[in-house]
């Protein structure tokens, strides 16, 4: 089965891992040899992360480029200890499952108008943001 909303021009990268187990003591390792993490069920003594987390560090690490991109269109030059405090949270409606999420986004020695701008273009530049538009409540905070 294939879900295809847009044409791809180019693949710049694939990601590939293999997991298994799921949350409850499983793995994941990339097939480069990069990544090679256990999981555990959030709240759980012992270690391993979880999904949420995952996604968390990546968005938030994706986000902080697309704020570097957004930055130089302005002729501006992003500090390099802006920081992005990403919060997904695994939440129910009923008995279904869903994903929120908060970026709480630090531009230090920027204007905050200036900076509020960078935010809005990331948001929509970056690939996570797309991903989850429409489909999660998100929500922006420059602190």
């Amino acid at each position: 089965m294939e879900y295809n909303v847009m044409q791809v021009e180019k693949v710049l990268y694939t990601g590939k891992t293999h997991s298994i187990g799921g949350r409850v003591g499983g793995t994941a390792k990339s097939t480069d040899g990069r990544l090679d993490i256990a999981f555990s069920i959030p709240g759980t003594p012992g270690s391993g992360t979880n999904p949420e987390q995952l996604f968390a560090a990546g968005w938030s690490a994706c986000f902080i480029g697309a704020l570097g991109l957004a930055a130089a269109q302005q002729k501006l030059r992003l500090p390099t200890d802006t920081t992005v405090d990403a919060e997904v949270d695994l939440a129910t409606i009923g008995e279904a499952y869903f994903l929120q999420a908060r970026l709480n986004i630090h531009i230090p020695g920027i204007d905050r108008e200036v900076a509020q701008a960078l935010v809005e273009t990331a948001h929509e530049t970056c690939p996570y943001s797309k991903l989850t538009k429409g489909n999660i409540n998100v929500t922006l905070n420059l602190v």
